[in-house]
């Protein structure tokens, strides 16, 4: 726990730097907007690719890492379309409420992710979260997108739109150009890797000053069930499910641990900007995202040690 705690001040820190900066003005929302484009366009696909393409993919535990994460995506994922209904006349929650519910409960912080695992596992945990990256980032952007076009966008995206939509995700391509590289064998030029590992090292910092920037701490006076199901789900269920998949798998360790920790951080702040692109509820993303981030404080320790640990 110590050394959880020890590793989660720093990559808070960097959030509530974020945060103060912004509030306090010394970055305008325009200035904000380019530098979020920045880092979601340039840095962290940098960050992604360079990642993937470096990381010795031989001497982690691959298939059972992949397969739980995907077993407990698909798991609530599931879980939570068979409940739209019931949530819809419970709590009132709409198509467009629904989707910001479903890609707080499935998505996942990437940025934190990253940073946690390397602080407390190294370069086994960076790889092992390179995995994790390869196997979650193109499965739930999908999933997202299937469910935004579902239930909240004015017109149903042909598929052709659809992929097209899918392609230019930045998360998705970066992951694919890495593995491409890695799978390939081929040497990568000592300028082309040093590039990329500079332009990843400034996107975790960029990354964690852009999620403080989106906080939005009005939400905690205006509490609502949606709120409160996607948080719920996220950073209690989703990493309890994985968890056990990751056990049958023959998981412990490490690769335990990074399974955890992937699943139990706080949903992705891109979530609230496909929200706004595909007609989803945004404002009500952006309360979720600022909920769990929050939240993930303190259910990030607890987690890793009784689902890790216990």
């Amino acid at each position: 726990m110590t050394a959880v705690a020890a590793s989660l001040v720093p990559v808070f820190l960097l959030i509530v730097t974020g945060w103060a900066t912004r509030v306090t003005r010394v970055i305008d929302e325009a200035q904000w907007a380019g530098f979020e484009r920045v880092t979601y366009y340039v840095l962290f696909p940098a960050l992604i690719a360079e990642t993937l393409a470096m990381a010795d993919l031989r001497a982690v535990p691959i298939l059972p890492v992949a397969g739980a994460l995907v077993g407990a995506i698909l798991v609530v994922a599931g879980g939570l379309i068979l409940l739209r209904r019931p949530l819809q006349e419970r709590f009132g929650i709409d198509g467009p409420a629904f989707t910001s519910v479903f890609q707080g409960a499935t998505r996942w912080n990437t940025f934190v992710a990253l940073a946690l695992a390397a602080s407390l596992h190294g370069r086994p945990g960076t790889a092992l979260c390179a995995v994790a990256i390869a196997t979650m980032i193109p499965l739930l952007n999908v999933l997202a997108v299937l469910v935004l076009s579902r239930y909240a966008a004015p017109a149903r995206l042909s598929p052709v739109q659809l992929v097209t939509t899918l392609a230019r995700n930045p998360f998705i391509w970066s992951s694919a150009l890495g593995l491409a590289i890695n799978l390939s064998g081929l040497p990568v030029p000592k300028v082309v890797a040093s590039f990329g590992e500079i332009l990843g090292r400034a996107s975790l910092a960029a990354g964690l000053l852009v999620v403080g920037s989106g906080l939005q701490l009005a939400a905690l006076r205006r509490p609502r069930a949606s709120i409160a199901v996607s948080s719920i789900v996220k950073l209690a269920v989703l990493p309890a499910l994985a968890a056990g998949f990751a056990r049958l798998a023959g998981l412990d360790g490490v690769g335990l641990a990074v399974v955890v920790l992937c699943t139990a951080v706080p949903t992705a702040s891109g979530s609230y900007v496909l929200a706004r692109q595909m007609g989803g509820d945004a404002p009500l993303m952006a309360e979720i995202l600022t909920v769990q981030t929050l939240l993930a404080m303190l259910t990030l320790p607890v987690a890793l040690a009784l689902l890790v640990q216990g």
